[in-house]
């Protein structure tokens, strides 16, 4: 069905019709829910935290209670990109999904700084996150609020000795021209 279509036949429903209609999507389909929850109470800094939480927990987990060990890091980007398709299709402020996008990096960051990773394809991830926040925050007109951070992202790779450090100097290099 095209837009075209759903909007002719939306308009030939009553209002009690449409708005049965809008309850039982609502009930049915959980996205709908989510997105009607967000809609009537955005509560975006409780859901930065939660997000930030679970992204930190990627790097440094919690240890466990009952056993007193240490838990192994899982350093998914995934779950951090999980959380940037969610806040995008929620409608979220592009500030809060840019600092998300920055988060991610400098907690990984954080985590290499104390330990070593052999894995090349962190260093990647962490690149192509790189590069796609610095899209995300170009694209969306706030790059002066988040230049520093930016900066301070690329110095980490330089301190750190990042073989792919080159790369994220060309990002900046086509941010600046």
């Amino acid at each position: 069905m095209s837009k075209r279509d759903l909007k002719k036949y939306l308009n030939d429903l009553t209002k009690e019709q449409l708005e049965e209609q809008i309850i039982e999507l609502y009930e049915k389909f959980s996205p709908v829910k989510v997105y009607y929850n967000f809609v009537f109470n955005p509560k975006e800094e409780t859901l930065l935290q939660e997000c930030k939480l679970k992204i930190s927990h990627e790097y440094f987990p919690v240890k466990a209670k009952a056993t007193r060990r240490r838990v192994k890091p899982k350093m998914r980007r995934s779950v951090a990109q999980k959380y940037i398709k969610h806040f995008i299709l929620l409608g979220v402020d592009p500030f809060v999904i840019a600092d998300v996008m920055l988060y991610n990096i400098e907690i990984a960051q954080t985590y290499s700084s104390e330990n070593t990773i052999k894995q090349e394809l962190f260093y990647k991830s962490m690149f192509n996150s790189f590069e796609q926040a610095v899209n995300f925050i170009i694209s969306n007109g706030i790059l002066a609020e988040f230049k520093s951070r930016i900066n301070q992202i690329h110095q980490e790779t330089i301190t750190q000795k990042w073989k792919n450090e080159p790369d994220f100097e060309v990002i900046l290099d086509k941010m600046f021209f």
